[in-house]
């Protein structure tokens, strides 16, 4: 055909299509969970908080016997901090929101 003619050319392009692979991941069941729950919740201490109470609210909000409950005060005591829980951004939110609110400080941190 020539320039000027009024007839238009057509091109075709064949794709070639290939099935997915499927590629077995070298992820262990521990790296999954550091990257499913990269936050967490730090409960740093006050001169105001009796450690009762600090036992008292990381077993009524988190649900923690007894023995983890005052583990995570000693911490908070001992140390100054805890890390006393870990999640999505969002669930470390509001998990230092509901540690303000019982009146604790409380920061969250992406976990290192």
């Amino acid at each position: 055909m020539r320039p000027g003619s009024g007839a238009t050319l057509c091109h075709h392009v064949l794709m070639a299509t290939t099935s997915p692979v499927e590629v077995e991941p070298d992820i262990t069941p521990d790296d999954v969970t550091l990257t499913a729950k990269p936050w967490v919740t730090i409960v740093w201490n006050d001169p105001v908080n009796l450690m009762s109470y600090v036992t008292y609210v990381f077993r009524t909000y988190f649900g923690y016997d007894e023995k983890k409950a005052e583990k995570l005060m000693l911490e908070v005591h001992h140390d100054g901090k805890s890390a006393v829980s870990d999640g999505t951004r969002e669930e470390m939110e509001r998990d230092v929101q509901a540690m303000h609110e019982y009146g604790l400080w409380a920061t969250l941190e992406k976990q290192s």
